[in-house]
């Protein structure tokens, strides 16, 4: 597996897994007719390098984590979760996830009406994730992240921001809402994964590397983090995991940079480095 100087694992930052026949949210968008099983996914780390991931809970399955859990439960060192929540879980459902391994909650508000998260019951949950030490992953169109992120700020949470923020892909990096979301690098509190670089431009269009350069200028490549979108829901067409990971590679980064994007950051933010101190003192 790929190491840095300091031994640490490259991090692949979000992939999904999932099988058919499992119980599906109503108002879904979509559903795969394919399984994407963790031991398919697990091969491909291997066979790529990655030591670490993040498993995002799929949007199609809503608020049933049980199948994401019941991965992280195979490889509590190596893998991480983002779960998907109701607004009203309770402080205790929380900390039952932390303690398995979830580390975040991600808000999937592609296609939704954009909830007021200043009042009520998101007033609440953000409370209580703060409390708990989880972070927040927003993914929504670029056009509307500020609200969302100022909302965000004024709670003490991390934020990551999914997807190069999901710029409209007939703009790219000229999408309005795209430099709004550069604005925010000065806050030190916001990440952003760049990945599913096909979900924001067209094939060939040069966006994952104007993006990438763009976020790293206002963010610092500390507040990044590499992710390959496995396995490329409603993209699998056009993408597969060696791409992902070329996408990155091939942008011609420093190694510093690289490490920091691939391995550093990642490992320090979803708490892999802790597993791997300890596993040098065993």
């Amino acid at each position: 597996m790929s190491k840095t100087l300091s031994g640490a694992q490259r991090v692949d930052t979000h992939a999904h897994v999932f099988e058919r026949g499992l119980p599906l949210t109503d108002g879904r968008r979509y559903a795969p007719a394919y399984d994407a099983t963790l031991d398919t996914y697990l091969s491909l780390l291997d066979a790529h390098g990655i030591g670490n991931a993040v498993l995002v809970q799929p949007s199609f399955l809503g608020t049933d984590n049980r199948y994401m859990l019941k991965a992280l439960a195979r490889d509590t060192q190596r893998l991480r979760g983002v779960a998907v929540v109701a607004p009203d879980i309770d402080e205790t459902a929380l900390v039952e996830l932390h303690e398995r391994g979830v580390t975040g909650i991600r808000l999937n508000l592609m296609e939704q009406t954009l909830p007021d998260l200043r009042s009520g019951s998101w007033k609440t949950l953000l409370a209580r994730l703060s409390k708990t030490g989880l972070h927040v992953e927003l993914h929504r169109n670029a056009r509307d992240l500020a609200s969302l992120l100022d909302a965000l700020l004024e709670v003490d949470i991390p934020i990551v921001v999914d997807h190069f923020g999901r710029p409209d892909p007939d703009q790219g990096i000229d999408d309005p809402g795209f430099g709004a979301l550069l604005g925010y690098g000065k806050t030190g509190r916001v990440w952003v994964k760049v990945s599913a670089a096909y979900r924001c431009a067209p094939a060939g269009s040069g966006f994952a590397g104007d993006a990438t350069r763009l976020l790293i200028e206002h963010f610092g490549a500390g507040r990044l983090m590499w992710g390959s979108d496995w396995p490329h829901t409603q993209h699998e067409h056009a993408a597969h995991y060696g791409e992902s990971l070329s996408m990155l590679l091939d942008l011609g980064l420093d190694s510093t940079t690289l490490d920091a994007i691939s391995t550093i950051t990642p490992n320090a933010f979803y708490g892999f480095e802790k597993v791997h101190a300890s596993s040098e003192h065993v």
